[in-house]
């Protein structure tokens, strides 16, 4: 009875305190922006046990030298969303792109594009998402088991790609140990109702004789238009247009047209695991239908498009790893995929406008040192070919051949309390372009770059489980095709963008300091990162219109990076096997660009607030988001106003944690709030989405 009491009180206590903040906010001034701990904080009080699998070297997160959340149980089934982006949004340090609900990938420290690798299983994604913000991540959030994101220097040991951070899609698609039971089967089934959303997903594990494992996934999703909570466009557009006599474009409100999706994937895998290693390969494709949202045109000469895109890869993986256990290697690793994508951009008509066809293959050896005392490593290299076109009327690429080869090293120094660490990474890079007969407009030839990229970190354990460690790093990146060679329209993010042949390579010195502590009851993290580029590239509106659209140039400049993330937690109450906690978190970013100004599309402040109720058979949470404006931006970007959301979720286990069935319900954005995000190209166009009553339903046994 006592626990029951303790139950209830804390369900009206989670169920009433977000209104009353909401309220109070309402009356109140603007206030920073709020992003919620759901990943590494939700849900369980003890995240320094937590194994980091991503990284040369798997680790314990309390021991890692910056920042890092992994997303994994019952927060990653209440964060699950069709894209990436939007399932990591409420991760501290991680904004989106929200290029629609389907095309929204993860900023990161506010860094996007081409400084933010998505990996699936520790190898890239081999799509071209980081050419475009309407290009989907060919990851599917559906079938993670668990997902973590990495920040800061350590992210650099999957390639100079990675400056701004690495997220880890982790999969069973290539098994790695052998069920206990005859079959293994997990499954979810999810309905979002802010834009009708319906998917499932399923995996099967079948043990063959003792040492074999065969693997079987699939997934389907389909949505409508999404659902928003006010109009399309904002004030100042919809004034403009009004003006212009452009009626239609301002009163559309509500819905967001042109955001439907249709997505399926399928998958098979087999593995062998033994005593000395194991190995294993797997097939899978993805096929996707997708709209964006519709970049409207305000007045006279500005164009206006439609575009849907039809999305396939098939990719093949292959993984090795070999216990040695010798004086010098301990484990030998390998990696391998290779992926044939394409795409086509579709017309209101269905006629294909532009094709985008992109065949890779990645590979990656790791030797693991063995252990000598305090001295532990491990030393690798990596190689990535991209065989890059497009074809069509937009095609604002020319055909291109990227090649990259790499050597890397990390170094750990484990002396108990006190800690080093250190990595280095060399890399060869060549990017061709190889323009088709008419098309005068691409440069032609080859750009090769040599960057040395290297870390060296310290770490200092004290007051029991507190750890205070700093980090310095020096990066260098080379220039992506998209950057050197883009020079002409771009159909589904409706802009004209302008690269630059003769870009050096990006370098930057950065700082990175980290806090982590915990104790009966609480956890608290902090860190603070201050990074100096030079040679940034940055993409920037030059305020004309080229052929109705408007024209984006890439332009290389010294540009600074400063920001800071902070999480905690902490248990007010416990009776029984109940308690009440309460969690917050932080991050902000400043990006400032030497001689030009603020750093474009830079996620402004944000703070995030929750009190939960845990029981073995239910959660209960509510929380508070508050995004601050933006009002610090670069020419011809806009202001971006502040926000207010207020959530809501339940997560039922109805015959207790370790039993294979869990609901997960929840209500997000309850207030219906017109919310845009500072880090959207389309921000102006296309708000997040409104009220959204989610419903997921898991399965493991």
């Amino acid at each position: 009875m006592v626990r029951m009491r303790l139950g209830t009180g804390c369900a009206l206590a989670v169920l009433f305190a977000p209104a009353a903040a909401y309220a109070g906010d309402t009356a109140a001034s603007p206030a920073p922006e709020a992003s919620g701990p759901r990943g590494d904080q939700a849900y369980h009080d003890k995240p320094d046990t937590e194994i980091v699998v991503t990284g040369a070297l798997q680790a314990n997160r309390q021991d890692m030298l910056s920042g890092v959340a992994v997303v994994q149980g019952a927060a990653l089934t209440q964060a699950l969303r069709p894209s990436i982006g939007e399932t990591l949004a409420r991760t501290p340090g991680v904004s989106a792109t929200s290029f629609g609900p389907t095309a929204s990938r993860p900023v990161l420290r506010g860094f996007q594009g081409e400084r933010v690798s998505v990996l699936s299983d520790g190898l890239g994604a081999i799509d071209v998402s980081s050419t475009s913000a309407d290009h989907a991540t060919v990851v599917n959030p559906l079938l993670a088991e668990r997902i973590e994101v990495l920040r800061g220097p350590q992210s650099l040991l999957y390639g100079s790609s990675a400056i701004g951070g690495a997220v880890n899609i982790i999969d069973r698609r290539i098994p790695v140990t052998v069920p206990d039971e005859p079959v293994h089967v997990g499954a979810l089934a999810t309905y979002g109702s802010a834009a009708h959303e319906r998917s499932v997903a399923g995996s099967i594990d079948l043990p063959v004789a003792s040492r074999w494992v065969i693997h079987a996934d699939g997934s389907y999703a389909r949505s409508g238009d999404m659902r928003i909570g006010g109009h399309a466009l904002t004030p100042k557009l919809r004034a403009r247009a009004l003006a212009s006599g452009f009626g239609e474009a301002a009163a559309v409100r509500g819905e967001l047209p042109n955001t439907a999706a249709r997505t399926w994937t399928a998958g098979v895998g087999a593995a062998y695991i033994g005593d000395g290693g194991t190995i294993g390969i797997a097939y899978s494709r993805y096929d996707s239908l997708y709209g964006v949202p519709i970049r409207y045109a305000t007045q006279p000469g500005e164009g206006q498009e439609a575009p849907r895109l039809s999305l396939v890869q098939n990719r093949i993986d292959a993984r090795a790893e070999i216990e040695a256990g010798g004086s010098v290697i301990d484990k030998i690793g390998f990696r391998f995929a290779y992926a044939a994508y394409r795409h086509f951009e579709l017309g209101e008509d269905g006629a294909i406008g532009t094709a985008f066809y992109n065949k890779g293959l990645e590979g990656r050896l790791e030797l693991t040192q063995a252990r000598h005392g305090a001295w532990h490593g491990v030393t690798g290299a990596q190689f990535f070919t991209r065989d890059f076109n497009a074809v069509g009327n937009e095609a604002f690429l020319p055909a291109s051949k990227t090649a990259q080869v790499s050597l890397f090293t990390l170094q750990q120094l484990d002396l108990g309390k006190l800690r080093f660490e250190a990595g280095a990474r060399y890399e060869h890079a060549s990017v061709r372009a190889d323009p088709a007969a008419g098309q005068p407009q691409f440069f032609a030839g080859e750009r090769r770059f040599d960057t040395v990229s290297g870390s060296l970190g310290a770490s200092y354990n004290f007051a029991g489980n507190w750890r205070i460690g700093v980090n310095v790093s020096r990066t260098a990146r080379a220039p992506a095709a998209e950057e050197l060679f883009a020079n002409g329209p771009h159909g589904g993010t409706e802009s004209f963008e302008i690269g630059d042949p003769d870009f050096r390579p990006e370098r930057s010195w950065g700082v990175e300091a980290i806090l982590r502590g915990s104790g009966a009851g609480y956890t608290f993290e902090a860190s603070a990162f201050h990074s100096w580029f030079a040679n940034f590239i940055y993409e920037s509106p030059t305020g004309t219109v080229e052929g109705g659209l408007p024209v984006y140039r890439f332009r290389q400049a010294d540009a600074r990076y400063y920001g800071f993330e902070a999480q905690g937690s902490l248990v007010l109450a416990r009776r029984g096997d109940a308690s009440l906690s309460i969690d917050a978190l932080a991050d902000y970013v400043h990006a400032t660009i030497r001689n030009v100004g603020p750093a474009p599309r830079i996620p402004p402040f944000r703070v995030l607030g929750g009190i939960s109720c845990n029981t073995p058979g239910f959660d209960v949470r509510g929380e508070v988001e508050r995004v601050s404006a933006q009002g610090r931006i670069s020419a011809f970007e806009t202001a971006t106003p502040g926000y207010t959301m207020v959530n809501a979720e339940v997560n039922i286990r109805p015959w207790g944690r370790e039993r294979p069935l869990s609901f997960a319900l929840s209500a997000n954005n309850l207030f219906d709030v017109d919310a845009r995000r500072h880090a959207s190209f389309l921000k102006d166009y296309a708000p997040l989405a409104g009220r959204d009553i989610r419903i997921t339903a898991r399965v493991n046994f």
